[in-house]
Protein backbone atom coordinates (compact mmCIF):
# COMPACT_ATOMS: atom_id res chain seq x y z
CA UNK A 1 0.00 0.00 0.00
CA UNK A 2 1.24 3.12 -0.82
CA UNK A 3 1.72 5.95 1.72
CA UNK A 4 -0.83 9.36 1.14
CA UNK A 5 1.45 11.53 -0.56
CA UNK A 6 2.05 15.03 1.52
CA UNK A 7 1.45 17.49 -0.70
CA UNK A 8 -2.26 15.49 -1.73
CA UNK A 9 -3.03 15.38 2.21
CA UNK A 10 -5.74 17.97 3.06
CA UNK A 11 -6.06 19.01 6.60
CA UNK A 12 -10.04 18.26 6.75
CA UNK A 13 -9.07 14.56 5.79
CA UNK A 14 -6.47 14.51 7.97
CA UNK A 15 -7.98 15.87 11.03
CA UNK A 16 -10.91 14.08 10.01
CA UNK A 17 -8.93 10.76 9.82
CA UNK A 18 -6.36 11.22 12.61
CA UNK A 19 -7.93 14.13 14.97
CA UNK A 20 -5.40 16.70 14.30
CA UNK A 21 -4.61 18.88 11.42
CA UNK A 22 -0.97 19.12 9.76
CA UNK A 23 0.78 21.68 11.93
CA UNK A 24 -0.40 19.59 15.08
CA UNK A 25 0.95 16.53 14.38
CA UNK A 26 4.30 18.27 13.57
CA UNK A 27 4.50 19.85 17.25
CA UNK A 28 3.87 16.74 18.77
CA UNK A 29 6.73 15.20 16.77
CA UNK A 30 8.99 17.75 17.57
CA UNK A 31 8.11 17.68 21.17
CA UNK A 32 8.47 13.81 20.87
CA UNK A 33 12.71 14.49 19.68
CA UNK A 34 11.13 13.22 16.00
CA UNK A 35 14.27 15.30 14.25
CA UNK A 36 16.26 12.99 15.62
CA UNK A 37 14.43 9.50 14.22
CA UNK A 38 14.39 7.65 11.23
CA UNK A 39 11.64 7.65 8.51
CA UNK A 40 10.41 4.11 10.24
CA UNK A 41 10.41 4.91 13.74
CA UNK A 42 8.47 7.95 13.40
CA UNK A 43 5.66 6.13 11.03
CA UNK A 44 5.94 3.24 13.67
CA UNK A 45 5.97 6.00 16.99
CA UNK A 46 2.85 7.65 15.17
CA UNK A 47 0.84 4.14 14.93
CA UNK A 48 1.72 2.52 18.79
CA UNK A 49 1.73 5.81 20.46
CA UNK A 50 -1.22 7.39 18.47
CA UNK A 51 -3.49 4.84 17.02
CA UNK A 52 -2.64 6.32 13.91
CA UNK A 53 -4.04 4.05 11.08
CA UNK A 54 -0.74 3.01 8.89
CA UNK A 55 -0.92 4.65 5.93
CA UNK A 56 -2.01 7.98 7.42
CA UNK A 57 1.16 7.60 9.23
CA UNK A 58 3.00 7.30 6.08
CA UNK A 59 1.62 10.52 4.99
CA UNK A 60 2.26 12.25 8.33
CA UNK A 61 5.93 11.08 8.26
CA UNK A 62 6.67 11.81 5.29
CA UNK A 63 5.00 15.57 5.49
CA UNK A 64 6.91 16.13 9.01
CA UNK A 65 10.31 14.87 7.25
CA UNK A 66 9.24 17.71 4.02
CA UNK A 67 9.03 20.09 6.68
CA UNK A 68 11.68 20.42 8.57
CA UNK A 69 13.91 19.96 5.18
CA UNK A 70 14.81 16.57 5.27
CA UNK A 71 13.21 14.82 1.96
CA UNK A 72 11.89 16.62 -1.22
CA UNK A 73 8.63 16.58 -2.53
CA UNK A 74 8.58 12.91 -4.40
CA UNK A 75 11.65 11.91 -2.45
CA UNK A 76 11.58 8.84 -0.90
CA UNK A 77 13.47 7.71 2.40
CA UNK A 78 16.46 6.58 0.31
CA UNK A 79 17.38 10.03 -1.13
CA UNK A 80 16.24 8.69 -4.43
CA UNK A 81 12.41 9.98 -6.24
CA UNK A 82 9.68 8.44 -7.56
CA UNK A 83 6.69 9.58 -10.14
CA UNK A 84 3.11 8.08 -10.77
CA UNK A 85 0.71 8.79 -12.40
CA UNK A 86 -2.71 6.43 -12.66
CA UNK A 87 -5.50 6.68 -15.26
CA UNK A 88 -9.42 4.93 -15.28
CA UNK A 89 -10.27 2.71 -18.21
CA UNK A 90 -13.78 1.60 -19.46
CA UNK A 91 -14.22 -2.38 -18.69
CA UNK A 92 -13.50 -4.34 -15.61
CA UNK A 93 -10.09 -5.13 -14.53
CA UNK A 94 -10.80 -9.48 -15.30
CA UNK A 95 -11.89 -8.21 -18.72
CA UNK A 96 -8.36 -5.81 -19.48
CA UNK A 97 -5.60 -7.24 -17.59
CA UNK A 98 -4.48 -9.38 -20.13
CA UNK A 99 -4.58 -7.33 -22.84
CA UNK A 100 -3.17 -3.91 -20.98
CA UNK A 101 -0.43 -6.09 -19.97
CA UNK A 102 0.40 -6.87 -23.65
CA UNK A 103 -0.25 -3.21 -24.54
CA UNK A 104 2.19 -1.69 -22.02
CA UNK A 105 4.93 -4.91 -22.81
CA UNK A 106 4.38 -3.50 -26.30
CA UNK A 107 5.26 -0.13 -25.07
CA UNK A 108 7.99 -0.83 -22.52
CA UNK A 109 9.52 -3.71 -23.56
CA UNK A 110 9.44 -7.14 -21.68
CA UNK A 111 9.31 -7.26 -17.94
CA UNK A 112 11.10 -8.36 -15.51
CA UNK A 113 8.44 -9.68 -13.31
CA UNK A 114 4.66 -9.93 -13.83
CA UNK A 115 1.81 -10.88 -11.23
CA UNK A 116 -1.33 -10.70 -13.25
CA UNK A 117 -3.54 -12.86 -11.07
CA UNK A 118 -3.08 -10.94 -7.82
CA UNK A 119 -6.41 -8.17 -6.93
CA UNK A 120 -3.35 -5.91 -7.95
CA UNK A 121 -2.00 -7.69 -11.29
CA UNK A 122 1.36 -6.05 -11.87
CA UNK A 123 4.46 -5.98 -14.22
CA UNK A 124 8.01 -4.31 -13.07
CA UNK A 125 10.86 -3.23 -15.77
CA UNK A 126 14.26 -2.52 -14.96
CA UNK A 127 16.31 0.03 -16.42
CA UNK A 128 19.62 0.37 -14.63
CA UNK A 129 18.81 1.28 -11.26
CA UNK A 130 15.64 3.06 -12.24
CA UNK A 131 12.22 0.50 -11.80
CA UNK A 132 8.89 1.55 -13.52
CA UNK A 133 5.98 -0.34 -12.09
CA UNK A 134 2.64 -1.28 -13.41
CA UNK A 135 -0.40 -1.77 -11.66
CA UNK A 136 -3.97 -2.49 -13.05
CA UNK A 137 -6.43 -2.70 -10.37
CA UNK A 138 -10.56 -2.73 -10.86
CA UNK A 139 -11.98 0.47 -9.39
CA UNK A 140 -14.88 0.81 -7.27
CA UNK A 141 -17.15 1.28 -9.74
CA UNK A 142 -15.84 -1.72 -11.92
CA UNK A 143 -13.62 0.29 -14.29
CA UNK A 144 -9.53 -0.54 -14.93
CA UNK A 145 -7.34 1.94 -12.67
CA UNK A 146 -3.65 1.67 -14.21
CA UNK A 147 -0.83 3.42 -12.13
CA UNK A 148 2.63 3.48 -13.51
CA UNK A 149 5.64 4.45 -10.78
CA UNK A 150 8.93 4.95 -11.86
CA UNK A 151 11.14 4.64 -8.87
CA UNK A 152 14.66 5.03 -7.58
CA UNK A 153 15.24 8.34 -9.84
CA UNK A 154 18.29 9.71 -8.57
CA UNK A 155 17.92 13.18 -10.58
CA UNK A 156 15.34 15.11 -8.70
CA UNK A 157 15.53 17.86 -11.65
CA UNK A 158 13.84 15.15 -14.15
CA UNK A 159 10.39 14.39 -12.07
CA UNK A 160 8.50 16.76 -14.79
CA UNK A 161 10.04 14.88 -17.93
CA UNK A 162 9.77 11.28 -15.93
CA UNK A 163 5.84 12.11 -15.53
CA UNK A 164 5.35 13.42 -18.60
CA UNK A 165 6.47 9.93 -19.85
CA UNK A 166 4.14 8.10 -17.72
CA UNK A 167 1.28 10.37 -18.97
CA UNK A 168 2.40 9.84 -22.50
CA UNK A 169 2.44 5.89 -22.24
CA UNK A 170 -0.90 6.09 -20.43
CA UNK A 171 -2.48 8.13 -22.83
CA UNK A 172 -0.94 6.41 -26.20
CA UNK A 173 -2.63 3.53 -23.91
CA UNK A 174 -6.28 5.59 -23.82
CA UNK A 175 -5.93 6.77 -27.46
CA UNK A 176 -6.09 2.77 -28.54
CA UNK A 177 -9.57 1.99 -26.99
CA UNK A 178 -10.24 0.21 -24.04
CA UNK A 179 -8.05 -3.02 -24.64
CA UNK A 180 -10.09 -6.28 -25.32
Amino acid sequence: MAAVSAQKMSDSKLAAATGRVRAEWHAVLDAAGAREWKHPQIAAWLQSEHEVDGWWAQGITVGYEQAIGRRLPGQTADGTFAVSVTKTFAGNRADNVSSMLAALENRLGEPTTVAPDSPWSTARWSEGNVATVAAIAESAHGKTVVSLTRSRIVDGDSLGAEKDRLRAILSTLAASGPPR
